[in-house]
């Protein structure tokens, strides 16, 4: 398949390494983090007892440990802290960060729920200048970060990758769309950065206002679906914009190349589907399951961590020359935990929801419409009609899940009673 959009060098020699040769650094790497984590990260010290890490070096011994998932991690954060009388830096974050307050940890993120991240004080912490490069990106460039920069880690998270590069950040953040324009056309910058909401909608702004945007070439694009139709509008209007699979806990999963065929590994991570619910590998490659990663970060050495998001591996190596695994993206959530408008939201904030009003009964959050266009409604059981109440419902919506949502409520019994607290109804077509 040949390749001519952009240059066919890569951000180093570890992407084109014989596989064999990565399989065996990743495994050398294996047991080194878990001793680490076992030694440096209290929380891992308990759930790894009595595990010999020098005895973890292949696939088969990773997937005899215990998987922890994302609800798990945010329920020992807050029952650590609950139990603090200090505050540690060990309590705050539940026992997985083996940094302390200080130089070695230049800021704290928060993601929605109340869970907390560290950042690390190396270049490039959450490794994204690798998935920068591939969208396109080279030192000189300028680039407009649309992705917040307050509580969350997405802005600065993709402003180290850009700075690793070489490049300029105007730090756009969220919101604000005439603003944010009206620095494009001044700044002109050749590259984009953020939602693909957020890119369609600035493109959609630029057009009605009769402004034209030629300098925008190339983009990179995470924390949304990014379906081929979107991918092809944004195309039509002069940018090629790729996209990314990233977490704040676990930095750079995967990333899209000009061959536009699955998403390849980083180098950075160990990558396993396993069967959704459990920690038990799928059967074969090919077989959808949740993307279970290891981090061989040493600041925040998650391993085993399950992510709640579906995918499968592609066969064969990608056609850039690339020879890491290949995924096919995301394909959805193993768990109910779902992403609005670049947002998770999780059963435990539908739930918080219910505790404030005592008189609602069964609740139901139904997140629908296309892409980029996401509403939430939550259906709420009620004997009784109120106004007021179904107002102050969706105040706290909002207080909670940091999000816009309508509430319908119900009469009793209208709820199926099947468990489930969060529905995607949403079209990814």
């Amino acid at each position: 398949m040949a390749l001519a959009t952009m240059s066919n060098s890569f951000y180093d020699a570890l992407e084109t390494r014989e596989p064999a040769l990565r399989e065996a650094a990743l495994m050398t790497a294996l047991p080194q983090q878990v001793a680490h984590a076992q030694r440096s990260a209290p929380a891992f010290a308990r759930r790894l007892s009595g595990i010999d890490a020098t005895t973890v070096a292949t696939r088969h011994a990773l997937a005899k440990l215990p998987v922890t998932r994302k609800h798990e991690l945010l329920e020992l954060q807050l029952a650590s802290r609950a139990a603090s009388v200090t505050g540690a830096v060990g309590d705050v974050f539940g026992g997985f960060s083996t940094v302390d307050w200080g130089a070695a940890m230049p800021r704290v993120f928060a993601s929605p729920g109340g869970l907390y991240e560290p950042e690390g004080r190396r270049a490039d912490y959450w490794r994204m200048a690798r998935a920068l490069f591939a969208s396109g990106f080279r030192a000189g460039d300028l680039l407009h970060n649309s992705f917040s920069y307050h509580l969350v880690p997405a802005g600065a998270m993709m402003e180290n990758g850009a700075h690793a590069l070489g490049c300029t950040v105007f730090p756009g953040g969220t919101g604000q769309t005439e603003l944010q324009l009206e620095a494009m056309l001044a700044l002109r910058p050749s590259g984009y950065i953020g939602t693909p909401s957020f890119l369609k909608l600035l493109l959609e702004k630029a057009a009605q206002s009769g402004a034209e945007l030629p300098f925008l070439r190339r983009a990179m694009v995470s924390a949304e679906a990014f379906p081929p139709s979107l991918r092809d509008w944004v195309r039509d209007r002069g940018v090629e914009a790729y996209q990314c699979y990233a977490s704040a806990d676990l930095g750079l999963i995967a990333y899209e190349t000009e061959a536009r065929d699955g998403l390849v590994l980083d180098e950075g991570v160990i990558v396993e589907i396993v069967k959704p619910g459990t920690g038990e590998p799928v059967a074969s490659d090919g077989d959808v399951g949740e993307l279970v990663v290891t981090t061989l970060n040493p600041e925040y050495p998650l391993i085993r961590f399950g992510t709640g998001d579906l995918s499968a591996v592609l066969p064969g190596f990608c056609p850039t020359g690339r020879t890491n695994t290949r995924i096919r993206g995301w394909m959805g959530r193993a768990d109910q935990t779902t992403k609005v408008r670049g947002m998770f939201v999780h059963p435990a904030q539908i739930a918080a929801i219910g505790q404030r009003f005592p008189q609602l009964g069964r609740l139901r959050l139904v997140v629908s419409g296309e892409m980029a266009n996401d509403r939430m409604l939550l259906r709420a059981e009620c004997a009784t009609f109120d106004a007021s109440l179904a107002a102050a419902v969706t105040e706290v919506i909002r207080e909670i899940t940091k999000l816009r949502g309508e509430v319908r409520l119900e009469s009793p019994g209208s709820l199926p009673n099947d468990g489930k607290t969060i529905e995607d109804a949403r079209s990814y077509r």
